[in-house]
């Protein structure tokens, strides 16, 4: 048998024993038809029908499938022809016969995903209003079919005025669900189209309207790890998820072995299958059949780009506590671990009835091993300290093996200064923040700023680790159980704590040596100390984040600071202008 729950190595071994005849028979999925590369001399189609989870009842493969199985049929090298067999119910002999013989019309799948298609030209700016949607449809392919085939699109002649009816009628319905998704807003004039924030977040991140729908009602503004799972697995894009028949039965049984409940009356939803598939990834749990590791990818693959949605939503909202549970879901996505796991889980081979063994060397070293960070730095970069801590349950090569690991985890080093204007200064100044160990009551700790006014905050990160580092080319992050290849970075969260108010969210990618990061932020209209707080976070690894605390002293208000902090902001913008219009000549 061939089929996507095949071991790679197994797979390969079947297919070269059929190519080698040493197997005359192969049975594969009706999935696997587009991959396997190899012909045969006779292709046997055993039917025409799977079960849809969705909607319930078997439905037919589309016609592209099929062709597809039957496009197996025929070896060049020792046949003339190939032959195929089609077994079906007698009802549809006639149409496969006409489909088998006659050519075959290609029909837009436009219809199903054009609100989708339209908030993208939107969000780019090549549609602004309802008469340049109406424009744009009539340069589809959609628009082709349309005038050639109108039955199949439910139009009833092709007359000029029913044309644009039915062209007026589905842009209108289109638009309307956009704006209900709050993508879009039509002006007062009915015509006018401008694209929202929400809009631009699903183009930007290829997202279906209805979900940013989803994070719009449903995301709060102190939403724990468990809600935002829930949010995550109701996205529209997991909708397509296959639940096949009896799979029901699998999701309860699946369902008892997890910690987090689900609705019961809901077992045959794709959204709940998608839900319990991120908890077993979590848990380790053991899956019911090979059919939910294909699954599993399918689900982990489309996560990340959702998650970032969700963190922008937040971020839009000036939602901190929200954002930082946000990035803490996509590190427990890409290590497959539950937050509130040991950090040291990570680490190959390690389980939970190994943790004794760094509790046991703190209480020798006086100095505990909770996390990664605490582990790293009780090794300080040598193998020995670390085979000393774990050799007694470990062979040398699983030692190994969780060394490299932990060698060529990301150790950063965080220098910050806050750029901008002050009253006394006669040009735009920067000044270094304390370090983080430094005492909190001094008054040299906290730095005047006027009160709101723009500065920049300058975020120096430096790798400290750099004698463990991988090839030069390589900046993948270590993620055994996440089913891609992931480039290491991290999110940098400006917020303030008290407030519970996110102030500005910057993605920073792989460091390397050295990278330095700018984030603007306003100070509070309000005179007094306050305290802001960046926190650095992995979008890769559990255990590795850090914090940092700003003391501002907020001073009043200065005009001339102010201007000075306008101009030089203006500035900046038409030299970055100048460089873009050079650039595009």
């Amino acid at each position: 048998m061939h089929h996507a729950g095949l071991h790679e190595r197994d797979r390969k071994t079947v297919e070269e024993l059929f190519v080698n005849c040493k197997i005359q028979v192969l049975i594969a999925t009706s999935t696997l038809a587009w991959g396997v590369n190899f012909p045969a001399h006779l292709v046997v189609v055993k039917g025409t029908e799977y079960y849809d989870g969705k909607s319930r009842r078997y439905v037919d493969y589309p016609i592209t499938d099929v062709l597809q199985m039957m496009g197996r049929a025929g070896r060049p090298q020792f046949d003339d022809q190939g032959k195929a067999v089609i077994l079906v119910h007698d009802i549809k002999k006639d149409f496969y016969k006409k489909f088998l013989y006659e050519p075959f019309p290609v029909e837009s799948s436009l219809l199903t995903v054009l609100s989708d298609h339209l908030n993208a030209e939107i969000s780019a700016g090549t549609i602004s209003s309802k008469q340049d949607a109406m424009d744009y449809i009539t340069w589809t392919y959609f628009f082709r079919r349309l005038v050639m085939n109108p039955s199949y699109y439910s139009l009833e002649d092709i007359s000029h005025e029913s044309i644009n009816k039915y062209l007026s009628n589905l842009v209108e319905r289109s638009l309307r669900d956009l704006e209900c998704s709050y993508c879009i807003e039509i002006k007062e004039d009915d015509q006018t189209i401008e694209p929202l924030t929400y809009g631009r977040i699903s183009s930007y991140y290829y997202l279906k309207h209805q979900t940013i729908r989803t994070f719009k009602e449903r995301l709060r503004a102190e939403l724990p790890i468990h809600e935002l799972l829930s949010v995550l697995s109701d996205a529209e894009e997991y909708a397509e998820l296959p639940v096949r028949h009896n799979e029901d039965q699998l999701n309860s049984q699946l369902a008892q072995q997890l910690p987090l409940q689900v609705n019961p009356h809901s077992y045959d939803s794709a959204h709940t299958k998608t839900h319990l598939l991120l908890q077993a990834h979590f848990s380790h749990a053991q899956l019911p059949c090979s059919d939910y590791n294909t699954d599993t990818k399918t689900v982990l693959d489309n996560s990340i780009r959702i998650c970032q949605a969700m963190l922008d939503v937040a971020a839009n909202e000036g939602w901190l506590v929200t954002a930082i549970s946000i990035c803490n879901l996509v590190q427990m996505i890409v290590q497959g671990r539950w937050l509130h796991d040991s950090s040291l889980l990570t680490l190959p081979h390690i389980e939970q009835q190994d943790l004794y063994l760094f509790r046991k060397w703190a209480n020798k070293k006086e100095r505990p091993i909770e996390g990664l960070p605490e582990l790293i730095a009780a090794c300080n970069g040598k193998e020995g300290v670390f085979a000393a801590i774990v050799g007694q349950e470990f062979q040398s090569s699983q030692i190994a093996q969780a060394w490299s690991f932990l060698s060529h985890l990301p150790v950063l080093e965080v220098e910050m200064s806050v750029k901008g204007w002050w009253e006394e200064s006669q040009e735009e100044t920067e000044r270094p923040l304390p370090a983080a160990g430094a005492n909190p009551k001094a008054e040299s700790r906290w730095l005047d700023v006027h009160a709101d006014q723009e500065y920049v905050l300058q975020v120096s990160l430096r790798r400290i680790n750099l004698g463990q580092q991988r090839r030069k080319q390589d900046s993948k992050a270590q993620a055994p159980r996440f089913p891609k290849a992931k480039d290491e970075g991290w999110f940098l969260v400006l917020g303030e704590v008290d407030r519970r108010e996110l102030l500005a969210v910057k993605r920073v990618a792989y460091v390397r040596h050295r990278t330095a990061v700018s984030v603007a932020f306003f100070t509070p209209e309000k005179t007094g100390k306050c305290i802001y707080t960046l926190y650095l976070m992995s979008d890769s690894y559990l255990g590795l984040d850090q914090q940092y605390d700003i003391h501002l002293n907020v001073t009043p208000a200065s005009i001339s600071a102010q201007v000075n902090s306008e101009v030089s902001d203006s500035v900046t913008q038409l030299s970055l202008k100048g460089k873009t219009d050079r650039k595009s000549r």
